[in-house]
């Protein structure tokens, strides 16, 4: 992941796919209903007040026909709606049935339009809000006619539909979103499952298993990665089987060497120098192979699952002076006190601290010291060595099976076990190495 990146989840981005396509929706639906009601009411409105302004025009010009006629009385008489304006222009004077309007309240367009003589409708927006004017030339009168009618009204019901509108698709946006929410759920719970137990049989319970589904489309997948687990579980258990049979029958065999080799030890000035350095190379192979074979034994054990959780209490201190004891050694450093107490297995902790003191022996130069402190519930062992260290691209690779560093001059290389089993024997141990 590139530095600064944030990256959501597939549950995040199901439900803002949904909410996405929901708003998608509900804006386009919107917006073209909007546009379809507003352009029907105005049109519809329009037709209207065109009606009305040539009824209203033809009533004026015959009323102006007449001899004597009071421009104002027929202004007056003409009967518009309320809130409709007249003004008529005559004899170049201008007339309005209403005391604020004049020839100002008509837009200049509408008047030029007029002057031509042709007849024009046209919405605009008046000092009270939006307004629709009709002009009518009278010919025959040589007046002009011009009708205004307001459009508040019809405003207000088209700025209503907007709002119904956007709260529609607001609250589709939120079902878009309370679906994908539930479509998220649908699809990650099975995920979810699969990881946790897929964490499970990675953490060493190789008989968990996907519960059984009646789902059509997680029934393939629950039963592949059940099969799958099975044969994992199976080539497991029968490779474990397989090391420590092949390791339990070299046993025998083993111990026969070893009680022929002692025999040949305890007879040792009696044979010539050449063959005293023989026997002393086959003491060494053979001490080497007998370790292998008690950590091919204690490696099948740990994979077979026969590694049960220690519920004994020991005396770590007394532990650690015991093998350090045996390893020529001095005792151990308490900085936090003398008195620690661990659950454990002894035989199995006590290897593990055995491979270590080993390793520091053989390939750190000799072992420095050994420290023990305390971190909230747990316990530090420090176990130092005067090599060089481990450099930080192996620190991870030296616990693994068979792995093994350059040796030193004069020392073998070891069989590459023995810090794969102080990692296994502290995982068994709810500890790390």
């Amino acid at each position: 992941m590139r530095r600064g990146r944030r990256t959501f989840g597939l549950r995040h981005r199901l439900v803002a796919a949904f909410s996405l396509v929901a708003l998608l929706v509900s804006a386009v639906f919107a917006i073209s209903t909007y546009l379809l009601a507003r352009g029907y009411l105005l049109a519809q409105r329009e037709r209207v007040v065109q009606h009305q302004s040539f009824a209203d025009a033809v009533f004026v010009q015959r009323r102006l026909e007449s001899a004597g006629a009071d421009v104002s009385a027929v202004l007056t008489a003409a009967g518009t709606p309320a809130g409709h304006t007249i003004i008529l222009r005559w004899h170049d004077q201008w007339y309005a049935s209403a005391l604020d309007q004049g020839r100002d309240a008509v837009p200049a367009s509408v008047q030029q339009e007029i002057a031509a003589g042709r007849s024009v409708s046209q919405r605009f927006r008046s000092a009270d809000g939006p307004a629709l004017v009709v002009g009518v030339p009278v010919r025959t009168a040589e007046a002009e006619f011009y009708e205004i009618a307001p459009l508040t009204e019809l405003d207000g019901t088209v700025r209503l539909l907007s709002g119904i509108l956007l709260g529609g698709a607001l609250l589709a946006t939120a079902a878009g979103a309370a679906l994908g929410v539930w479509a998220s759920r649908s699809v990650v719970t099975p995920l979810n499952r699969v990881a946790i137990t897929a964490a499970s049989i990675a953490g060493g319970d190789l008989d968990r298993r996907l519960a059984a589904t009646d789902d059509p489309e997680l029934a393939t997948i629950v039963g592949s990665f059940n099969s799958m687990v099975d044969t994992l579980h199976q080539r497991i258990t029968r490779d474990a089987r397989m090391a420590a049979d092949v390791s339990h029958e070299l046993r025998s065999p083993l111990t026969t060497l070893v009680g022929s080799v002692d025999l040949l030890n305890a007879r040792r000035d009696e044979l010539p120098e050449r063959s005293r350095k023989a026997l002393d190379l086959v003491t060494a192979d053979l001490q080497r192979f007998r370790r292998l074979l008690d950590d091919l034994l204690e490696l099948a054990r740990s994979d077979a699952g026969l590694d049960h959780r220690p519920n004994t209490v020991i005396d770590l201190g007394g532990l650690l002076r015991q093998v350090l004891g045996e390893a020529g050694a001095g005792p151990p450093a308490f900085p936090d006190g003398d008195d620690v107490f661990v659950a454990a297995d002894k035989s199995r902790l006590g290897r593990l601290f055995r491979n270590l003191f080993d390793n520091a022996n053989t390939h750190g130069n000799g072992l420095t010291g050994v420290t023990v402190t305390r971190s909230g519930d747990d316990v530090l062992v420090l176990v130092d060595d005067s090599g060089p260290g481990i450099r930080p691209e192996d620190r991870e690779s030296v616990f693994e099976r068979f792995a093994t560093g350059a040796a030193k001059r004069g020392s073998s290389s070891g069989t590459g076990l023995g810090l794969a089993l102080v990692a296994e024997m502290a995982a068994a141990h709810d500890g790390a190495v």
